[in-house]
């Protein structure tokens, strides 16, 4: 029976679908329409410069953290790559390039600007509002052009620029999402941003899904052969999993954590994900005991593919489907003494100075080897594991992005104030315990 309410189907849209044993069905397909056209026609309310303003004004800046390069985003000012050396007992040694600096095609956050950025926005809502591919659908940014950076001896010592492209989302706080080199020493910056989204033109929208109804032809069955053998089997494969879930999983469990997460960018490949995850009711220690022997394990991920990273254990790309139940990737697993290895040729801890003198670790990284192989590669995945200090008003937040630099080669960043509490127990290859 076709909905009384919602998307409109009408008997004239149809196509006829034959299955292999030559059964015949008209399938009535939705007529789409987009809802929101009203919405965006009638808003009055403040432009999309507008609504930025009060992130240029307080002079923020956003960072990301990636396996070499940290990026440094100060809002309407510049963008910064730099990378630290610190060495014990040696001077800081930073190599830093500036990719964009102050406004130049774009002049939304230059002192005094505020006549010039509203004739942009008028632009803007003129013209057609650019999109950018997040997780395989186009979603709308306001851009904001920074030039003027460090010259580029690949371009005849031109001054390095950058498009700095803001989209919405509602929980995001101003977070680096991609970074990314489109053309040489040109760049491109996605920030999410909760901002835009009291705009109804850049709010973050998922696509509709709506149902196709088929109706069998004369001499056909109501339902394929098939299908009907294919529901038997799964309804015989769910029962099992459905008793074991009920026995095994208490209810308290679940009360555990809750996820809030982001919406990803795979506009480069190389960034993957990045979610957040909110720890509710565990304490401090029992969280880092549990953290520590691989029993609580932490999730990322908002497309078809979910990371769970369990320390000591292993890192896995899944997806969950109703349907066709979980679908798993071994991205790599845990074993000390190739961890060891790899921590003698690599920097398993790196190090900050504090004014005083004394240094504190900052960082440490594990190398999870032998995951599943890869098509491309013909060999195992392996991800190199980044835990940092991070903190935050949330005491208990968990931000997990993941990279591909190589085919295959992952980098998963974790990054909370809980890893605060541990990093100085890290012994020469990086290995936490449980603070004394």
């Amino acid at each position: 029976s076709q909905p009384t309410t919602g998307v409109l189907y009408k008997e004239d849209n149809y196509i006829i679908m034959t299955t292999v044993d030559k059964e015949k069905y008209k399938c009535l397909l939705p007529l789409i329409a987009s809802g929101n056209e009203e919405e965006e026609k009638d808003y009055k309310g403040p432009t999309p410069g507008e609504l930025l303003e009060p992130l240029f004004k307080q002079s923020s800046c956003s960072y990301r953290i990636e396996s070499y390069w940290t990026y440094e985003v100060c809002h309407g000012k510049h963008i910064r790559q730099y990378h630290e050396e610190k060495e014990t007992g040696q001077k800081i040694n930073i190599q830093e390039y500036y990719l964009g600096n102050m406004i130049m095609k774009n002049p939304l956050s230059e002192p005094g600007s505020q006549e010039l950025s509203c004739d942009y926005d008028l632009f803007l809502s003129l013209s057609q509002i650019p999109t950018k591919n997040i997780e395989g659908q186009m979603t709308p940014y306001y851009p904001v052009e920074l030039g003027n950076g460090t010259p580029c001896s690949l371009r005849q010592n031109l001054p390095r620029s950058s498009t700095v492209m803001y989209i919405c989302h509602p929980e995001a706080k101003h977070e680096i999402l991609s970074v990314a080199e489109v053309t040489t020493c040109e760049y491109e910056v996605v920030i999410l941003t909760p901002l835009l989204c009291n705009h109804p033109k850049y709010r973050f929208r998922a696509s509709p899904v709506n149902d196709i109804f088929c109706q069998s032809l004369p001499g056909s069955p109501l339902k394929p052969h098939n299908l009907e053998q294919l529901e038997k089997q799964q309804e015989m494969l769910k029962m099992p999993f459905r008793r074991v879930k009920e026995e095994e999983m208490p209810s308290t469990k679940e009360e555990k954590f809750s996820s809030i997460h982001k919406p990803v960018a795979v506009g480069s490949h190389q960034l993957l994900t990045v979610g957040t995850t909110h720890i509710s009711k565990l304490t401090d220690e029992q969280l880092i005991k549990e953290f520590l022997s691989g029993s609580y394990c932490f999730h990322g991920g908002v497309g078809w593919w979910k990371y769970e990273f369990c320390y000591g254990k292993y890192v896995h790309q899944y997806h969950e489907d109703k349907e066709s139940g979980k679908t798993s990737v071994v991205v790599g697993t845990w074993s000390k003494e190739e961890h060891i290895e790899w921590s003698r040729k690599n920097a398993a801890r790196t190090f900050y100075l504090r004014e005083d003198g004394t240094q504190t670790v900052r960082m440490v990284s594990h190398f999870y080897g032998n995951g599943d192989v890869c098509d491309l590669t013909d060999k195992p995945r392996q991800v190199t594991v980044k835990l940092k200090c991070k903190e935050s008003d949330s005491p208990h937040a968990v931000t997990i992005y993941m990279l591909e630099p190589h085919s295959c080669q992952y980098i998963l960043g974790v990054e909370s104030p809980v890893i605060c509490k541990i990093l100085d127990t890290a012994d020469e290859y990086g290995l936490l315990s449980v603070p004394s």
